[in-house]
C-alpha cells in the first residue's frame, strides 16, 4: 500500500512541499490541499521537482480547495489529478498511512 502525503502550505515561503518531495518514496501519493493547491498551478518555483515526482508517482489536488481560492479555471501541471472529498477519503483508505506536511 502506498503512503499518502498531504501538503497544506503554499510553495511560496514554505518548505513543506520541498521537504515532502525529498523524502516521499517512489509510488507514494501526494495530495495538495488548503494553500498547498497553489503548487498544482503551472509556473511556480517548485514546478520542476514536482514534475520529476510525477514521473513515478501520483499527485492529487483537492478540487474544493482550488474552487475556494478562485483557482479552478487555472492551468494545472500535467499529470495532477483533481479529487473531491470522497476521493480524498478513498486515498486515505487505500494508503498504509497518511503523513501531513505543514
Amino acid at each position: 500500500m502506498p503512503v499518502l502525503h498531504t501538503v497544506n502550505k503554499s510553495p511560496y515561503g514554505n518548505q513543506a512541499l520541498s521537504s515532502c518531495l525529498r523524502l516521499a518514496l517512489p509510488g507514494s501519493h501526494i495530495l495538495l490541499l488548503e494553500d498547498g493547491v497553489y503548487a498544482a498551478l503551472a509556473g511556480h518555483g517548485a514546478e520542476r521537482p514536482l514534475c520529476d515526482y510525477l514521473a513515478h508517482s501520483r499527485v492529487h489536488v483537492l478540487d474544493p480547495d482550488l474552487e475556494a481560492r478562485g483557482l479552478s479555471g487555472r492551468n494545472l501541471l500535467a499529470g495532477i489529478a483533481r479529487v473531491d472529498y470522497p476521493g480524498f477519503v478513498e486515498l486515505c483508505v487505500a494508503s498504509s498511512k497518511v503523513v501531513a506536511w505543514f
